[in-house]
C-alpha cells in the first residue's frame, strides 16, 4: 500500500545506489582498523618473541615486513580520509569509493596474512585476533561488491564515460 513506502514508489533501486558509497567506505575504514590490529599484534609479537638470542624485531626480514604493513595501512588510510573529504565536501565520485573498497580489502589480507607470519604458530591459536581477522579476511572482499564488479565500474566510469 501507499502508506507503506518509504519514498517515491519505483525508486528502491536508486536508494539503495545511492547507499553503496557509504557503505564501501565503512568498509574501507573497518578492514583499515583490522590491519592496525594485526600490525600492533605483529609488532608486539616480534618486541617479546625471542629467537636466536634476540628479539625477532632484531631481525632486518620481520623489520621490513612491520614496515611494509605499517606502509600499506597508512597508504589505504589516507584513500579513506580523501573519500570521506569527498562525501563531507559533496563532490563524491563512485568509481573512487569502489577503488578505495578493493584497495582496502587487498591490504587486510596482505597484512592479515604478514601479521600471521610474523606470528608464526601462534596466528593459529583459536580465539586469537589474528587468526579470527585471517579467517574472516575473504568475507570483507565480497560484500558491498566483489573485486571484480567494483573494477569494472570505476573502469566504465573512468575510461568508458559511463
Amino acid at each position: 500500500p501507499p502508506e507503506n513506502l518509504i519514498g517515491p514508489e519505483n525508486a528502491g533501486f536508486m536508494g539503495i545506489m545511492r547507499n553503496f558509497n557509504s557503505e564501501r567506505l565503512g568498509m574501507a575504514h573497518g578492514a583499515c582498523a583490522y590491519a592496525r590490529v594485526c600490525l600492533e599484534e605483529a609488532a608486539a609479537w616480534a618486541r617479546e618473541r625471542e629467537t636466536f638470542g634476540r628479539p625477532l624485531v632484531g631481525h632486518q626480514s620481520i623489520r621490513i615486513k612491520l614496515a611494509d604493513m605499517a606502509r600499506q595501512v597508512s597508504a589505504t588510510q589516507a584513500w579513506v580520509d580523501q573519500c570521506a573529504w569527498q562525501v563531507r565536501a559533496g563532490k563524491t565520485r563512485p568509481a573512487d569509493f569502489a577503488m578505495l573498497k578493493v584497495q582496502a580489502t587487498r591490504m587486510l589480507e596482505a597484512v592479515a596474512r604478514d601479521a600471521a607470519q610474523v606470528l608464526g604458530g601462534a596466528s593459529y591459536l583459536k580465539g586469537s585476533k589474528v587468526e579470527r581477522i585471517y579467517r574472516e579476511v575473504r568475507v570483507n572482499a565480497i560484500g558491498g561488491g566483489s573485486e571484480e564488479i567494483l573494477l569494472d565500474l570505476a573502469g566504465r566510469q573512468l575510461f568508458a564515460g559511463r
